[in-house]
């Protein structure tokens, strides 16, 4: 059994057995990728693909488990790598972050800032997309790290540590009926709302307050952004439903803000990687950075 007939495997899986595909990904001819998936086969004894004919249909049971073992066996060769090069470059290299853009504006400045001085000669590339994408970044090895609000603390391969606590703030327009007077849940839903779009910084939580408290939230703008969504609250289009820490970076002294921390649940920011990863020297120092910096309020005070 070589190490290149199981990669050939998993890339007919991922290419939906199309056998012309996984040729071309491994510079070989299609028969050539017969002739290996046939010897392996004949080493276990045993079909990995169900056929019709000459044409792969699906995947055996016992082929989608090889694949899965494939990726542990490629992680520990990664992880190989990557204690070699702790051992032999302690302080070069790179890191590879996936956040949000609300954790890369806010929260991760000052921490790759310190990072930076510490290891002037390490790269750091961030990779942003949703909670959900951050956390197939990880699984996919394209990312080290990531750090975000959703779906971390939700995925049993992954260690995480906690950042820090946040809860949503109301901006208004100086005026606004919402910028006097009591909060509740039941004042807010009268008006239109702008706040982020699913997925992103505490949107379900925002969702399922309401729900659970039998109202619609009449949400007539949704954005990824925070400073966009302030952007439009300034036009008139409703009050905007945030993340509070984000507020104290923008200054915007002609808005109002109001606390929702009696109103909506807490939400907690993370950073998580994968438990069977090695996390080289710089990067487990990244790790302690952050959670450094979650525990100091003066990153958002």
């Amino acid at each position: 059994m070589k190490l290149f007939q199981l990669r050939l495997l998993k890339t007919l899986l991922n290419n939906g057995m199309n056998v012309s595909r996984a040729a071309d990904q491994h510079y070989i001819v299609q028969s050539a990728v017969s002739r290996q998936l046939g010897l392996l086969e004949e080493e276990l004894g045993m079909q990995l693909f169900e056929r019709k004919g000459k044409r792969l249909v699906e995947p055996t049971p016992v082929c989608k488990a090889i694949v899965q073992e494939l990726d542990r066996i490629e992680q520990s060769l990664e992880n190989i790598r990557a204690v070699a090069d702790d051992f032999r470059l302690q302080t070069r290299g790179e890191i590879r972050i996936a956040t949000t853009h609300t954790q890369a504006k806010y929260f991760l400045p000052e921490v790759m800032l310190e990072f930076r001085q510490r290891y002037p000669d390490v790269a750091i590339h961030f990779l942003q997309g949703t909670p959900v994408e951050l956390v197939r970044m990880l699984h996919d090895g394209k990312a080290d790290i990531a750090v975000c609000t959703e779906e971390l603390g939700n995925d049993t391969a992954l260690d995480s540590r906690k950042c820090y606590d946040w809860n949503h703030g109301l901006v208004l327009p100086d005026g606004h009926p919402l910028s006097d007077g009591k909060l509740s849940l039941q004042r807010i839903a009268k008006y239109p709302v702008l706040t982020y779009i699913f997925g992103f910084t505490g949107r379900s939580k925002i969702h399922d307050t309401f729900r659970n408290a039998g109202l619609h939230l009449d949400v007539t703008f949704a954005a990824t952004d925070t400073d966009v969504i302030v952007s439009y609250v300034r036009l008139g289009f409703g009050a905007g439903i945030i993340a509070k820490m984000a507020y104290s970076h923008i200054h915007d002294d002609d808005l109002v803000l109001r606390d929702l921390s009696h109103l909506f649940p807490v939400s907690t920011t993370r950073v998580a990687w994968l438990k069977n990863k090695y996390l080289k020297q710089y990067i487990t120092e990244m790790v302690d950075l952050l959670v450094e910096q979650g525990e100091s309020e003066e990153w958002y005070a």
